[in-house]
């Protein structure tokens, strides 16, 4: 479990760097990222000068934290993010959202790019996640509970919050943008699934599968924030296509509709 005195010290030495108060959150995935270019008079610390911060070295990650404002709301996104799969700890792989929430941030928006289960989507669809299945085994929240930082057992009904999925249906359906709602699979990397798992998956219930987002969110919720998920598929899951995977393909599409996602996210920032 995160030590408080770390989340203080890493939440002073930041409010300390810039006047921002953000009330949003951004946790940008492989080749999304450039959605916080967009951050207005931006102020930005690398992730390596943050005390208690971890570093990815996953591909398509700028490693930095980006302070300002985006469409009259004060957000701080990350640029990048840890990995389970990378040998972080989900303590250091979460840690980022409990300086966010000690920050003043109420509201998440956890993207990633992923693999298609469900058949009947492409790549380059989005998805907005209802649900989520954790298949890895083991959870952020295991260890000593603080009950500062949340309760011993938090509900996770809703996970993905109904208000926040129905502004970003809205907008979507504004935008004219195909956006897909489904059940992600968290699974740990860093081999992809094999066509055997993806069978697993599918029968469990899930539409996509990626290797982030669910430690995150279930931290977020211990820590009493709204939770956003939306997934770029970037490729039909293992065995669904006679093809082999590779990441360089996940950061091509990821890139090929980031205008419709960056556009997507901005649409609800003003809507929230």
């Amino acid at each position: 479990m995160h030590k408080l005195q770390d989340i203080l010290e890493t939440r002073d030495f930041i409010m300390n760097k810039t006047d921002y108060r953000p009330t949003i959150g951004l946790i940008l995935g492989s080749g999304l990222g450039t959605l916080a270019d967009e951050i207005e008079n931006p102020f930005k610390i690398p992730y390596s000068e943050i005390p208690n911060f971890a570093k990815s070295g996953a591909i398509g990650h700028a490693n930095e934290l980006v302070i300002g404002e985006l469409k009259g709301k004060t957000v701080v996104a990350m640029k990048g993010r840890f990995h389970y799969y990378e040998g972080f700890t989900l303590d250091e792989v979460t840690f980022p959202v409990r300086v966010m929430k000690a920050l003043g941030v109420e509201e998440l928006i956890i993207t990633n790019a992923c693999g298609a289960v469900n058949t009947s989507f492409n790549p380059e669809d989005l998805m907005l996640i209802t649900d989520h299945i954790n298949l890895v085994s083991t959870n952020p929240l295991i260890g000593p509970n603080n009950d500062e930082l949340g309760t011993r057992f938090p509900d996770v009904s809703e996970v993905y919050n109904r208000n926040l999925r129905n502004i970003a249906s809205k907008v979507a359906t504004e935008q004219n943008i195909s956006l897909q709602e489904g059940v992600y699979a968290w699974w740990s990397g860093p081999a992809y699934e094999t066509p055997a798992e993806i069978r697993m998956i599918r029968t469990l219930g899930a539409d996509a599968v990626g290797m982030s987002t669910v430690p995150e969110a279930i931290v977020a919720i211990h820590g009493n924030m709204k939770v956003l998920g939306i997934s770029c598929l970037t490729n039909m899951a293992c065995g669904i296509l006679d093809q082999p995977l590779n990441h360089d393909e996940v950061i091509e599409v990821a890139s090929r509709v980031r205008t419709q996602f960056v556009d997507l996210i901005k649409g609800v920032l003003e809507e929230m």
